[in-house]
C-alpha cells in the first residue's frame, strides 16, 4: 500500500495542470457547501432560540385542527376560504391534558397560553390610508400578535421579557405591554407617538374592538429576532379577540317549529298598502317604540350569557422540559396518550408550534440543497470528464504496468488511491478557506432589518455556525462523491490490454 501512495502522489505531481483543475473545483465545492450548510444552521438555532424562550416552549399542546388545516401559536393556517377569519379553538378537555402533563416524566415546567392577531388603531376605525403613501409598507403597520398567559406560571415559563419601561399589567385589567416595533409602526402609520398612559384601541379583523392602556413598553432580548412584533396583556382581554366565549363552545338547537307566517305572506300583505306611511302621525316614530325592539328581540338574557368570555378557557398549554432534546421523544409520548384516551389534544414540537415561521426557513434549506446537488452533480461530471481524459493520455503508462505484471486490482488502487488523496487535501483546504471566510463574514455583524426578510432568513443576523457535523459530514460526502466519480475511467482503464497499450506508444 505504501508503494501504491508514493506512486500516486507522483502520479499527481507529474499531471499537475489537472491537478490544479480538479483540486480547485473541489476545494470551492467543500467551502461553498460548508458556508451554505452552516448559515442555514444559524438560522435554525437562531429561530429555535427565541421561539422555545419567548413564546412557544419546549413543546405546545392544542386541540386537533380540521382536516385541510394547521393551528400554531400564530393562529389557523386553513386551506377553507370563508368569510371571517379563523380562530383557534379553546381546549375542551383541559384538565385531563393536565393531569395527563402531571404523569408524564420529564415536564418541568407549564403555563397556558391565549393568542390572536390585532391592530393598534387611533381613532375606531382602522386608517390605511398610510399605506397610499411611499414610506410606509404593509408590515410597518402596527399590526401584533396579542399574548396572554396563565397569571404567575406564564413570568415563571418565560422570564427574559425585557421591560424597558413601566409594568406588567394588573390583573383583570385592559392594561397592555407593547413592543418596541409596534410604538415605531404606529408612529409610521399615524404620524404620532405613544407613551406609557396612553389608552389605545385594539381592533381584531373579526371586528372586536376593545380599549386598552399601555402599562409598559418592552424590547425584544434578541434585537435581530425574527418573531413577529407582539402585545401581552390579561387573559380576559385576550379572550375577547380570540372569541373565547361561551357560546363558542355552546351549540342550541332551533325550535321543532318555527313560525313561518311572515314568509308565506305575499308582497302586497306586506308592501301594498298605500295608507301605511299616512297611517302614521307626525309624532310617532316609523321604527316604532323601544317596547316594539323588546318585543322583536324578546328576552336576550341568554344571548348575553353567551357572549361573555370564558373565563377558564385556554388555547394552548405550554412547556417546558428538564431535557430539551427530548421534546420529539415527549410529543410521540403525549399525543400516544391523547389518542388512546380519546382527549381532542395534539402535541407539537417548538417546530411546528411555530410552523409559520419555520416553514419558511424549511423552504430556503429545501432550495438550498437542491443548488448543492446541482452543484454536486456538475463537478462530479467535470471531475469524470477530466479522469476519462487523464486514461486516455496515460494509456501508455497503464500498459506498461500491465505488461511488467502489474494486475488489474493494483491499477484499481492506484486510481482510487490518487482520487482519495486529492479529494482529501482540496477538501481541506476548502475548510480552510471556508472557516476563514465566515470568521471574516461574522466579525462584520451584518444585519438585514426589512420585516419580510427577517421571517424568511429566521433572523436579521447574518451569521454563520459551523459544526463538527457539518464539516465531517461534508468531507465523507467529497471522498465518496470523488470515488464514485473515477469508477468509469478506472473501469476504462482496465480495459487497455498490454498489447494494445504498447502498441499505441
Amino acid at each position: 500500500m505504501k508503494e501504491i501512495i508514493k506512486l500516486a502522489l507522483r502520479n499527481l505531481k507529474e499531471h499537475k495542470a489537472k491537478t490544479l483543475i480538479i483540486a480547485l473545483f473541489i476545494l470551492f465545492g467543500v467551502a461553498i457547501v460548508i458556508m451554505g450548510n452552516s448559515f442555514l444552521e444559524s438560522v435554525n438555532r437562531g429561530l429555535e432560540k427565541d421561539f422555545r424562550a419567548n413564546v412557544t416552549g419546549d413543546l405546545a399542546i392544542s386541540v386537533i385542527p380540521e382536516k385541510g388545516s394547521s393551528i400554531d401559536v400564530f393562529g389557523v393556517n386553513s386551506m377553507n376560504i370563508s368569510g371571517s377569519v379563523p380562530q383557534i379553538p379553546a381546549l375542551a378537555d383541559l384538565e385531563r391534558i393536565e393531569q395527563i402533563l402531571a404523569e408524564t416524566d420529564g415536564i418541568k415546567l407549564k403555563s397556558k397560553l391565549i393568542s390572536a392577531q390585532v391592530i393598534l388603531t387611533k381613532g375606531v376605525e382602522v386608517d390605511f390610508s398610510a399605506l397610499s403613501e411611499g414610506d410606509v409598507g404593509l408590515m410597518d403597520l402596527p399590526i401584533s400578535m396579542l399574548f396572554a398567559g396563565e397569571q404567575g406560571t406564564f413570568r415563571e415559563l418565560f422570564p427574559d421579557l425585557n421591560i424597558i419601561e413601566g409594568t406588567y399589567p394588573a390583573e383583570g385589567s385592559n392594561e397592555i405591554i407593547v413592543d418596541t416595533r409596534v410604538l415605531e409602526g404606529f408612529k409610521k402609520t399615524y404620524k404620532g407617538d405613544l407613551h406609557l398612559g396612553d389608552m389605545v384601541l385594539l381592533a381584531s379583523m373579526n371586528g372586536v374592538i376593545r380599549e386598552g392602556k399601555i402599562c409598559g413598553i418592552f424590547k425584544p432580548a434578541n434585537e435581530y429576532t425574527a418573531m413577529f412584533q407582539s402585545i401581552y396583556c390579561e387573559p380576559q382581554l385576550a379572550r375577547s379577540f380570540a372569541e373565547l366565549t361561551y357560546a363558542s363552545s355552546f351549540s342550541q338547537e332551533l325550535p321543532d317549529s318555527v313560525d313561518l307566517s311572515i314568509s308565506e305572506m305575499s308582497e302586497d300583505d306586506l308592501f301594498g298598502d298605500d295608507d301605511f306611511f299616512g297611517s302614521i302621525d307626525d309624532d310617532e316614530s316609523i321604527l316604532g317604540s323601544t317596547d316594539d325592539f323588546d318585543s322583536i328581540l324578546g328576552d336576550t338574557t341568554l344571548r348575553d350569557e353567551l357572549n361573555k368570555t370564558d373565563d377558564g378557557s385556554w388555547q394552548f398549554v405550554l412547556a417546558k422540559l428538564e431535557d430539551p432534546h427530548a421534546d420529539k421523544k415527549i410529543v410521540a409520548q403525549l399525543n400516544k396518550r391523547f389518542r388512546d384516551e380519546g382527549v381532542n389534544a395534539l402535541a407539537l414540537d417548538w417546530k411546528k408550534a411555530a410552523e409559520s415561521y419555520s416553514k419558511s426557513v424549511e423552504g430556503i434549506g429545501f432550495i438550498f440543497n437542491l443548488l448543492i446537488i446541482i452543484l454536486a452533480i456538475v463537478v462530479f461530471i467535470i471531475i469524470m470528464n477530466t479522469m476519462v481524459v487523464s486514461v486516455i493520455e496515460r494509456t501508455s503508462e497503464i500498459g506498461t504496468m500491465r505488461a511488467i505484471g502489474a494486475e488489474k486490482k493494483f491499477v484499481r488502487r492506484l486510481f482510487y488511491s490518487e482520487a482519495v488523496i486529492l479529494t482529501s487535501c482540496s477538501s481541506l483546504a476548502g475548510i480552510v478557506l471556508a472557516f476563514i471566510c465566515m470568521a471574516v463574514f461574522n466579525s462584520l455583524n451584518i444585519a438585514v432589518t426589512n420585516s419580510i426578510a427577517k421571517m424568511i432568513l429566521g433572523g436579521g443576523l447574518l451569521h454563520f455556525s459551523p459544526t463538527c457535523g457539518i464539516v465531517c459530514t461534508t468531507l465523507i460526502v467529497a471522498i465518496l462523491g470523488s470515488v464514485v466519480s473515477n469508477m468509469y475511467p478506472v473501469k476504462s482503464a482496465l480495459r487497455i490490454t498490454p498489447l494494445k497499450a504498447l502498441s499505441k506508444e
